[in-house]
């Protein structure tokens, strides 16, 4: 419990510091946000606000744990490193779409199919290194099962459970990008849902197969060490949130939304709660879903929309919404969300 403690004290201080230094170097070298002309007319004034703000976080979170096990001296886990180089590698496809953005001085990045390829790859890449490197008690990082609250006894096998990899870590990562179009909407979602993770990861490890190997006990590999991860994450976007929020001195870009969603997917995947994803992740799936909805019937219609706009965000704002409102009332959608998700969690965990 030290760890995790220690861990997000130390990356929400950091991320609290570290992103006001970081405003003031992009705003001093010009790198902001440039605003789509086919958004919302209100998110104009937010051009030239700097961008590229998911460096500090990712930044945070690992320092947070890092600073975690230098203090208490306890060993890293693969479980654990193989999400923050998830993390890592997804920031830097976000990051160089950023960069494209500001140096070019237009809303096109690097081209969809290049990020989506290149999330693929990566995904795909942690899928197969988390089947690898099982410990004494043979657990790998990433099981060969399909998992829900729980692990199932649903086989996938290696091929299957790299192409499943690949699906969530895609979907998590579009999803939360497609949700920050709102000051701190992305943000303060994501801290619920990686708190959700840390109350897991403990449970998990309480009632661990390793320390107490009963009927319903949890065959996780880093359960703690994992919890530590998520802790430094939840720490680092708080910090960052602090200037995220509205009216927003900063934005994540893409940078950080591709990089959250890879460690919300990461750590449900190594914490054997897969398909726990879909409600702890619930405002993702909301927008996400707006999205989808909205372009199929635009093809199917003939161009008629069910939305104003989407993501579902902008539609409220066409309708009338203050951003503001409409960030905290969709916090609040999140929030119930996650309790959803841990409530069948323990639910699950009660019915053994």
């Amino acid at each position: 419990m030290r760890q995790i403690l220690i861990a997000g004290a130390f990356a929400l201080v950091f991320a609290l510091f570290g992103t006001r230094i970081l405003i003031r170097v992009l705003a001093r070298k010009g790198y902001g946000q440039i605003i789509r002309d086919d958004g919302p007319s209100s998110h104009h004034i937010k051009h030239g606000t700097p961008t590229m703000g998911g460096i500090i976080f990712i930044l945070a979170a690992i320092l947070g744990y890092g600073a975690a096990h230098l203090v208490t001296g306890n060993s890293v886990t693969v479980s654990a490193l193989l999400v923050m180089g998830l993390v890592v590698c997804l920031g830097l496809i976000g990051f160089l779409d950023d960069w494209l953005k500001v140096s070019r001085q237009n809303s096109r990045g690097l081209p969809g199919r290049f990020k989506l390829l290149g999330q693929a790859v990566f995904a795909a890449g942690f899928g197969y290194l988390g089947l690898q490197f099982a410990d004494p008690d043979s657990l790998a990082p990433i099981s060969q099962y399909l998992s829900g609250v729980r692990e199932t006894s649903i086989y996938l096998g290696s091929g299957l459970v790299i192409i499943w990899i690949v699906i969530m870590v895609m979907s998590a990562s579009n999803g939360v990008n497609l949700t920050d179009g709102l000051d701190g909407l992305a943000t303060g979602a994501s801290i619920m849902t990686f708190l959700a993770f840390v109350l897991i990861g403990v449970w998990e490890f309480g009632q661990s197969c390793a320390l107490n190997a009963t009927s319903g006990c949890y065959a996780v590999r880093d359960p703690l060490d994992l919890a530590v991860l998520a802790a430094a994450f939840a720490g680092g976007c708080t910090g960052f949130l602090w200037w995220n929020t509205a009216p927003a001195r900063i934005f994540m870009g893409d940078t950080g939304s591709l990089a959250l969603g890879g460690a919300i997917a990461g750590l449900a995947a190594t914490l054997r709660v897969e398909l726990l994803l879909i409600p702890l992740g619930g405002l993702f799936v909301i927008i996400t879903m707006s999205v989808l909805i909205q372009t199929v019937y635009f093809k199917l219609s003939g161009g008629k929309r069910v939305f104003k706009m989407a993501p579902l965000h902008h539609h409220f704002e066409l309708v009338g919404w203050e951003q503001i409102t409409i960030v905290i009332r969709f916090w609040i959608i999140a929030g119930l969300s996650v309790a959803a998700g841990l409530g069948l969690f323990y639910a699950q965990w009660v019915a053994k």
